[in-house]
């Protein structure tokens, strides 16, 4: 609150204050283990964190902003059996995975993230992933599917749980409350939670596993469901850009290298997981689209994702079988969804089929 002289003339307030904490220089900040105050935002030192902050709210949608009539009528009456187990399991998997990603980023890496620029994003990234599990449950509330059983299959079908397994023991690891990012050893091991978070679990699983939906979409099929998924992906492309963008600076800032192996190992890992859950979801191809198909697929986002922070492609080689895929995810159709709202909404509960 300023203060005023005889003059109205408002004091200036103090700029200095020798029995307190010294200003912010901008050049202390740093991704981790920066020593500046974490409450005072500007001036940044990493401008393109704001950016990608505000960049993400102009993607702003809720799931109840689509119309899903069409996909009540194709899932009961269009859709083949391989086509609905298809469906229902990428739901299935990916319910549990967005919940998984809304942790992460709330309880394990936010609060090691030390420049306010950056957990700002963060935190519109936990909501995103609130409102993309959202998303998953109106679509399969609106089908009228059995909720407990959806729920469910990512604990009773191996194929779904060995990546939620994968998932859960690779995050967990920069969960650990004694964690010191100064040690080297806890240094290396959080940075390759967060390369696996950036690169895989959101940079490749994600990204890739949208696929067989959008197979069908492509086909005028579950379109309501496919426009939701392509406005979940736009979010998730800026995830994983974010994410890799911030291993990049770790990696500069810190002075580390990443362990050979360890990369290794967590991208044949990775696939192997892929592969499996691809041979079961599509254990019978739908037209367009086959469990080959969408594994090389994953090998070749893989490759991408891995240059992007300066490591070798670990699928020399790898096709691009979906060139369509890079579309879905740049969708630049803006849509006025106060002209194609459902005004008289109903649930799958209370529809007559």
């Amino acid at each position: 609150m300023l203060d005023w002289d005889d003059d109205a003339t408002p004091k200036q307030p103090q700029t200095s204050n020798p029995e307190g904490p010294r200003p912010v220089n901008v050049d202390d900040k740093r991704v981790i283990n920066g020593e500046t105050d974490i409450n005072q935002l500007a001036p940044f030192k990493y401008p393109w964190a704001w950016e990608y902050f505000m960049n993400a709210n102009k993607n702003h949608w809720t799931p109840l902003d689509i119309n899903m009539a069409q996909d009540v009528h194709d899932y009961h009456h269009r859709l083949t059996p391989s086509e609905k187990h298809v469906y229902e399991n990428v739901l299935a998997y990916l319910t549990t995975s967005d919940i998984l990603a809304m942790r992460n980023i709330g309880l394990a890496v936010m609060e090691k993230m030390s420049a306010p620029e950056l957990q700002i994003y963060q935190a519109r990234q936990v909501y995103e992933e609130a409102l993309h599990t959202w998303t998953y449950q109106h679509c399969i509330e609106t089908l009228n599917l059995d909720q407990s059983e959806i729920y469910n299959r990512y604990r009773v079908v191996p194929q779904i749980n060995q990546k939620i397994q994968v998932a859960n023991r690779r995050l967990d690891a920069a969960m650990r409350s004694d964690m010191n990012l100064r040690n080297p050893d806890d240094l290396q091991e959080f940075i390759m939670s967060y390369l696996f978070f950036a690169a895989v679990f959101e940079g490749c699983w994600f990204y890739n596993g949208f696929s067989p939906i959008f197979a069908l979409q492509r086909r005028g099929l579950m379109r309501g469901t496919g426009e939701q998924l392509q406005y979940i992906l736009r979010d998730e492309a800026m995830h994983f850009s974010f994410g890799l963008k911030v291993v990049n600076q770790i990696l500069e800032e810190e002075n580390i290298t990443l362990d050979p192996n360890a990369v290794r190992e967590m991208w044949d890992e990775s696939e192997a997981a892929e592969q499996a859950y691809a041979d079961y979801i599509l254990r019978d191809p739908i037209l367009g689209y086959s469990a080959e198909y969408h594994s090389e697929q994953f090998r070749f986002v893989a490759n991408r994702r891995a240059r992007t922070v300066g490591l070798e492609e670990p699928f020399p080689g790898a096709r691009n079988v979906s060139p369509w895929l890079d579309e879905q995810a740049t969708m630049r159709k803006e849509k006025n969804f106060f002209e194609t709202r459902v005004i008289e909404y109903q649930t799958g509960a209370s529809l007559e089929w």
